[in-house]
């Protein structure tokens, strides 16, 4: 029934500096001069790197890694299509059921072990089994019977996914799901080496040491609460010969000042922007504005602050935010305010070609009006028997999140009674936060892992592990359901159930939506074929180069 995904609470940001590999694909290339000597790429992240184990990854940064360093079924191109990666031929039957894939016998893992079928069917089963407490196991919910062994009713061997040899590998879902390819392509539904994790057990994934790669690259370097870590060029991978960079140094930059200086001094390759430095840079040849389809909100936790159940009291809060002034005098990197909690960019009516977030657009869920707040504010007090409000926001020690809660600070203290206290923490602590829901109030940004609006709106069905804020309605949960397993093979239909959801979410304030987040970057103009994708996990570096 879950067929929503996420990438991840705090958006990455990655530069590239890539090296050719002397393959021979590209010998002709290099005779002619195309690429540089050295294929080192320097990159900024503005967090810590949380994982490197699938089964436990929820943001973006880990899933990037994970990206580079691992390799399942498909892989997107630059038009975000799926291209056969492990996969060398599908065969999709039983009205779109059912997958038969043959598995290339040329893949191997960095331990020298071949890449087969069962290391699917091993993958699929860990990040389901209960034990494995993966909060991403829901995902998989479309495959037979995985619902009821994530929940303890059935066994592991009853999921639907066999090897039907060393190379042959069969899916069965619960229904026909048309986007299926291409969450094939993210990292969550890759291989695993079943050796690899009965060796390092517990520590499977949390440094550099305990990990394997089927992918482009390695982890090197990452001791699991370090800075700064490196992926080297991975010579057991079976598209070697395609992979020019040699080794992509990944460095913590929590603020773009420090990024910027690093940059400017060409120690690293590239630099997200922030305020002044977009208005500075936006006519240099290094400029690159990504407008991903991540967006910042604020969630106000019911479970920690009764009053925030009080619908007038959460729509008092949204209307004293003018996210024009915080987008454009705040933050100033190109972020635009939100006209829902879906952002631009998730998909189009299937008759009309009207954009979703224009067919759904809530006006009074996302406006600035201080005078209505205040009456609602006072209304939403008498209903609950009280006269003031006091709440912590907590959130990442980024730039742009710290710049966006003390703006949050300074607007919701003009409400009357209201008063409320921020709290800045690594990314990585977050995280755990917010899973847990030890949070009064929370900014969060969420990441779609393929363009279309369930992505989104999953998140606050009842049953979702990422609704930690209390904010459930038994109609919502009704409409998704029906958008996945009702109409799911009617396109129009669907798309009215998810138009209807996602307005139903915005008439009761379920969330406070901020803004689409901007990635405005430097990036050296030789850096080339990086492959971006706005809709899901943001950089694959496996074709990327340095020019000459």
């Amino acid at each position: 029934m879950k067929s929503f995904f996420k990438l991840g609470f705090t958006f990455l940001i990655a530069t590239l500096f890539l090296t050719a590999c002397g393959s021979k694909d590209n010998a002709s290339s290099k005779s002619n001069g195309k690429y540089a000597a050295n294929q080192t790429l320097n990159w900024t992240e503005g967090s810590a790197l949380a994982t490197a184990d699938l089964a436990k990854a929820t943001d973006t940064l880990s899933f990037n890694v994970l990206l580079n360093t691992q390799e399942g079924l498909y892989r997107l191109d630059k038009n975000g299509i799926p291209r056969n990666a492990l996969a060398t031929k599908t065969l999709v039957s039983n009205n779109g059921k059912t997958y038969t894939f043959d598995l290339r016998k040329n893949a191997d893992w960095s331990n020298g072990q071949k890449v087969t079928a069962k290391d699917f069917v091993y993958s699929w089963q860990r990040t389901l089994d209960p034990k494995t407490a993966s909060q991403d196991a829901f995902y998989l919910y479309q495959v037979k019977n995985a619902q009821e062994i994530n929940e303890g009713k059935k066994d592991l061997n009853d999921l639907g996914i066999k090897a039907l040899g060393k190379y042959k590998l069969r899916v069965e879902l619960t229904k026909p799901v048309s986007y299926f390819k291409k969450l094939l392509a993210w990292p969550l539904f890759f291989p695993v080496n079943e050796t690899a994790v009965a060796k390092y057990g517990t520590k499977y994934g949390t440094q550099a040491r305990y990990t394997v790669s089927n992918g482009p690259f390695k982890l090197t370097k990452w001791t699991g609460t370090n800075k700064k870590w490196t992926l080297v060029k991975n010579n057991n991978y079976w598209a070697k010969n395609d992979v020019h960079l040699k080794k992509i140094n990944e460095l913590v930059t929590e603020s773009t000042t420090t990024s910027y200086e690093l940059y400017s001094d060409k120690k690293v390759d590239e630099t997200l922007l922030s305020g002044q430095q977009v208005k500075n840079n936006k006519n240099s040849k290094a400029f690159v504005k990504r407008l991903p389809t991540a967006t910042t909100r604020l969630d106000l936790n019911q479970n920690k602050i009764p009053a925030f159940k009080n619908i007038n009291i959460r729509r008092a809060l949204s209307l004293a935010i003018d996210r024009r002034a915080l987008t454009q005098n705040v933050l100033q990197d190109g972020s635009v305010p939100l006209k829902g909690f879906v952002p631009a960019g998730m998909g189009k009516n299937p008759q009309t070609q009207q954009a979703f977030n224009d067919e759904a657009y809530v006006k009074k869920a996302v406006s600035y009006d201080l005078q209505e707040a205040k009456k609602l504010l006072k209304k939403g007090y008498k209903e609950t028997g009280t006269h003031k409000l006091q709440f912590t926001i907590v959130t990442a020690d980024t730039d742009s999140s710290k710049q966006t809660v003390e703006y949050l600070q300074s607007a919701l203290a003009k409400l009357p009674g209201v008063s409320l206290n921020v709290s800045t923490i690594p990314f990585v602590q977050l995280i755990a936060k917010q899973h847990a829901g030890n949070y009064e109030a929370s900014i969060q940004t969420w990441q779609s892992v393929f363009a279309d609006p369930i992505n989104f709106l999953d998140i606050y069905e009842s049953n979702s592990s990422y609704n930690t804020s209390g904010w459930k309605n038994a109609e919502f949960d009704k409409l998704t359901d029906e958008a996945e397993n009702t109409f799911g093979n009617q396109p129009q239909k669907r798309w009215e159930k998810l138009v209807a959801a996602e307005k139903l979410l915005l008439t009761q304030q379920g969330t406070i939506p901020l803004y689409q987040v901007s990635k405005s970057q430097l990036l050296r103009p030789n850096v080339k074929n990086v492959t971006y994708n706005p809709a899901g996990v943001p950089y694959d570096w496996k074709n990327a180069y340095i020019a000459n």
